[in-house]
């Protein structure tokens, strides 16, 4: 029965994901918005606009890691010290986890499932980011790299699956407060990286409590820019770090300079091209509110894309660009982790969840980002085996990288749901009560957690709605 649902979903699929992630969003949204009545030539913009967009963001993510790469690693050879698990970045792990035909299957579930959700009312998110499945995929397929039991898999993907689309509702409000937004714009992503919202948010009712002090020494990125000018804009703080990481690799001078341009060029364009994802989403915006109130009695209707729509805000980057060089130390001296931080040297699996948790509190930001950074390294250092087991089974393991070398990627998004995957995997692999006792521990942890987390965004959001009564 399994098997054949599994070619099914093969069939239904497969052809759209080669197409790769950029093509796809383009077919996806502009069928969508023509499906809501919109003109075809503004449907068809804007799905051009939102390939157009994640094209440049994975453009300048690459330029950037890219270039830093061999600096990076010049100044750990320099060091001695041996971090053996190579860090691929996200693309390859993308690569290998679609290269399982269980991903597929596992796409079919969440899509059943998410319009489930819908028609019962229990989340007002359409997730179209069918990409970006492939990461509650690779929890599934963790567990069965260690159990081979596809209905345990499947059962912990729905899980997480369910809570993934709430989680898109809870972030709505604060979306449009970060972005300024208009509430009509259905703009939001299901995105596995804001699954760490809940364990951010512990720390930052403990700032709240035991550290309110450090929010007088913060700082807007934007009034930092108007007050001190160029030395503190987006440009100049890219710099920064550009230079620091090819001093910190001995670069000849040359080489430290065009680091330095290169990071003042790309924290601009992420800015800018953070835009575009809002701009795209105008077309299907109209559409759907003309549709919702026509017929269903205006329902509050959500669209969830990828998260880089977020990267206009420059405090995603400011936090993002001290953490990486804290992140290469903690690397070098943290017990437990084998992985150098080169394609995950720029932590886009924890600065937007850290940007939605702390509302731009820079300091905030970059205290606890601090904090998780370990989460993330022991997570891709646990999963670094089964990584390369796989990308090896589907003849993806990426070119440069030495026979028998593990890979990984550092900041892989769902550190926590890796670990929730081991555990299950391993409880179901056999009759071990310790096994079974410590993934049932976890789960239960991790909504019990979820469910605070809840509340408090319910809270927020309440804020908001009495915040927009009395202006």
């Amino acid at each position: 029965m399994l098997d054949a649902v599994i070619e099914f979903a093969n069939a239904i699929f497969q052809p759209i994901i080669d197409l790769g992630a950029a093509p796809m969003m383009f077919i996806l949204l502009s069928l969508l918005a023509i499906l809501m009545r919109v003109k075809i030539s503004k449907a068809l913009e804007g799905g051009l606009k939102l390939a157009i967009a994640l094209t440049g963001i994975g453009a300048v993510i690459d330029i950037l890691t890219g270039n830093f790469a061999p600096a990076l690693q010049d100044f750990v050879k320099s060091t001695g010290i041996e971090l053996t698990i190579t860090d691929v970045g996200w693309a390859p792990l993308a690569t290998i986890t679609w290269g399982s035909a269980y991903t597929l299957f596992f796409l079919l579930i969440l899509v059943i499932v998410n319009l489930v959700l819908l028609g019962m009312n229990k989340t007002n998110t359409l997730d179209v980011d069918i990409f970006n499945f492939w990461h509650l995929s690779i929890i599934g397929l963790l567990v069965i790299y260690y159990s081979n039991n596809l209905l345990v898999a499947t059962l912990l993907v729905i899980v997480l699956g369910v809570m993934k689309f709430i989680n898109a509702d809870l972030m709505k409000p604060t979306f449009n407060d970060l972005l300024e937004m208009p509430a009509s714009n259905p703009t939001t992503t299901t995105h596995l990286n804001f699954m760490l919202n809940p364990l951010i948010m512990v720390f930052d009712k403990l700032f709240d409590k035991f550290l309110p002090f450090l929010d007088k020494y913060d700082f807007d990125a934007a009034w930092l820019n108007e007050k001190i000018g160029f030395w503190g804009s987006k440009f100049a703080i890219g710099i920064y770090l550009g230079a620091f990481v090819g001093l910190l690799g001995q670069q000849p001078i040359a080489t430290v300079f065009t680091l330095a341009f290169i990071g003042g060029v790309s924290l601009e364009l992420f800015s800018i091209v953070g835009t575009w994802f809002i701009s795209a989403m105008e077309p299907i915006s109209k559409g759907i509110t003309d549709f919702m109130s026509k017929r269903l009695k205006g329902r509050t209707f959500n669209i969830g894309i990828d998260w880089p729509f977020l990267a206009a805000r420059p405090e995603m980057w400011a936090a993002a660009n001290v953490i990486a060089p804290i992140m290469l130390f903690i690397a070098l001296v943290l017990p437990g982790n084998g992985i150098l931080p080169l394609g995950g040297i720029i932590a886009i699996g924890l600065t937007p969840a850290l940007l939605v948790v702390c509302r731009g509190k820079i300091l905030r930001m970059i205290l606890i980002g601090t904090i998780m950074v370990p989460v993330f390294l022991w997570s891709g250092s646990a999963i670094a085996p089964f990584v390369t087991e796989i990308a090896s089974s589907v003849g993806a393991t990426p070119a440069g990288v030495e026979g028998g070398s593990l890979i990984t990627h550092s900041t892989l998004e769902g550190p926590i749901e890796k670990f929730i995957g081991i555990l299950v995997g391993k409880a179901s692999a056999g009759f071990n009560l310790t096994s079974i006792a410590a993934a049932l521990g976890a789960i239960a942890g991790y909504i019990l957690l979820f469910v605070w987390y809840y509340r408090q965004m319910k809270k927020r959001n309440k804020q908001y709605e009495t915040e927009q009564e009395e202006n």
